[in-house]
């Protein structure tokens, strides 16, 4: 069969790739409906409206991103991926159950939840890098771009299938069984795994383990001006801006005084955004510098028109334009990162990229929570907004200074 190289869709030509992309969908609705469950538990059932409390379990969440970053990398690097996935995932599925299981009878309580989101983000801190430089063994580096933008496209339809039916559930039924229901998802993903052709996979040379492999990555990152740049920009981004569950859960309960149905449904309003995002990036033949650069400068505008929204629609409007944004810059510093990086060297720089964009939300969740509980709601989606422009102001200054090249 013939690939189309100009399609949108040409990575799923890839059997594998296909295969990963059925599991991973339904694991990725789970997903998005426990996280959606979590911060309405948090913030409605166990604490009265306390958005600090909600960034503080995220905190917990991230954190582990940048704290487990030398093993991370280095495992995603040096031991089997798909064997690696296999325990992650299984990981994660007991984890959901376990706390599904707690919620439904009752006994839950906000000490559970931060332990509970502590250990899936020492989960995911191994998950994470591991899993996005799998998809170059699953279609190689030509189609890596779009896979990457397929694999966002995949995710932000979750996204917007994922809220709305956690807020049905969650009023129907209650939060417990969307945890259950995500730890149930896992089983596709696993599934899907199991199926993939060993023959097919487009192997990379595996990592040398050495003295100093754990550091290397570090080494190496700092000698390229470009990634340090890419990765200052995300710490921008990834610390003050993307804290979504935080802006959109108390601007629903705080501001627009919405209930659960409404606050899925905003949430799934900003994953139209970023599903139109991944479209675009998945048509780009190769990611550019100034395209994460104008993504950013995009992000700071749109939570600028969010925070200033007189209504829920006008809300739900400017969320389209951040999801938009939210996906140009990661998806494009993605495979911006992977393709300029050498293959033996990708799981360890992929692991600092995730380390830096969602590491920094022990930082940030909790500050921006601060913020929206002594200043209002808005005032934290201004702080996001600021982090968008710091990120566009920074990446034009270290091309002006010759950091970036031709990018």
């Amino acid at each position: 069969m013939t690939t189309p190289s100009n399609s949108a869709f040409r990575s799923l030509y890839n059997r594998n790739y296909r295969v990963w992309a059925g599991g991973a969908l339904v694991s990725n609705i789970g997903t998005w409906i426990q996280r959606t469950a979590q911060d309405w538990l948090v913030l409605t059932q166990l604490t009265h409206h306390n958005a600090t409390a909600v960034g503080v379990v995220m905190a917990l969440q991230f954190g582990p991103q940048m704290l487990l970053l030398p093993l991370t990398g280095y495992a995603a690097d040096h031991m089997d991926q798909r064997k690696l996935l296999m325990i992650t995932q299984s990981t994660m599925g007991v984890l959901a159950v376990l706390l599904g299981l707690l919620t439904v009878t009752g006994v839950v309580q906000l000490w559970e939840v931060d332990i509970f989101a502590l250990l899936f983000g020492c989960t995911t801190a191994f998950d994470a890098p591991v899993r996005q430089v799998f998809v170059s063994a699953l279609v190689g580096d030509r189609d890596l771009p779009n896979a990457v933008a397929l694999n966002s496209t995949s995710f932000n339809a979750a996204r917007m299938i994922g809220p709305a039916a956690a807020g049905v559930m969650i009023a129907a039924v209650g939060t417990g069984w969307a945890f259950l229901l995500n730890g149930l998802s896992f089983i596709a993903v696993l599934y899907s795994l199991s199926r993939l052709d060993p023959a097919s996979l487009h192997l990379q040379e595996r990592a040398v383990r050495a003295k100093g492999s754990l550091v290397a990555g570090f080494r190496y990152v700092r000698s390229r001006g470009d990634l340090a740049t890419v990765l200052i920009m995300l710490f921008f981004i990834g610390t003050f801006g993307l804290n979504f569950a935080l802006f959109i859960s108390t601007m629903a309960v705080n501001v627009f005084h919405l209930d659960a149905g409404h606050y899925g449904l905003l949430s799934s309003a900003m994953a139209v955004g970023t599903i139109s995002g991944a479209f675009l990036g998945a048509k780009r033949a190769l990611p550019r510098f100034r395209i994460v650069m104008i993504g950013s400068l995009v992000f700071g505008i749109g939570c600028t028109a969010a925070a200033l929204a007189p209504n829920e629609w006008a809300f739900a409007a400017a969320l389209v334009v951040v999801g938009v944004a939210a996906l140009t810059v990661t998806n494009s510093s993605s495979s911006l990162m992977q393709l300029s990086t050498e293959p033996a060297m990708r799981g360890r720089v992929m692991a600092i990229r995730l380390a830096v964009a969602l590491g920094g939300t022990p930082l940030g969740a909790p500050t921006v929570g601060w913020v929206a509980d002594h200043f209002g709601a808005r005032w934290g989606l201004a702080v996001g907004a600021a982090g968008g422009f710091a990120a566009a102001a920074y990446g034009a200054w270290a091309w002006k200074k010759g950091k970036i090249g031709p990018r």
